[in-house]
């Protein structure tokens, strides 16, 4: 496929290859030399809004029944600040 570059290097990505790897305003692509000439590569940087999304819980399934680690990281820092104030 073939781009053309616009005015202040603006180049525009078809339209097939944008949605068939996700690519939408805002995406950040990274762009690198190789050692052939007239050759680049382009790498498109995770959107870390999305991925942390898709994160999250993701660790509930390795938590035993019953158990809140948050209650306990609250009740470890209650722990730690009466032992400091000792």
């Amino acid at each position: 496929m073939i781009s053309e570059v616009m005015d202040r290097n603006v180049v525009t990505i078809p339209a097939t290859l944008a949605s068939g790897h996700g690519i939408k305003p805002g995406s950040r692509l990274d762009w690198k030399e190789t050692a052939q000439p007239d050759t680049l590569t382009v790498r498109i940087l995770p959107d870390y809004a999305a991925l942390a999304a898709s994160l999250l819980g993701a660790g509930r399934k390795h938590l035993r029944p019953g158990v809140d680690p948050l209650a306990e990281l609250a009740r470890e820092r209650d722990d730690a600040d009466r032992q400091a104030s000792l």
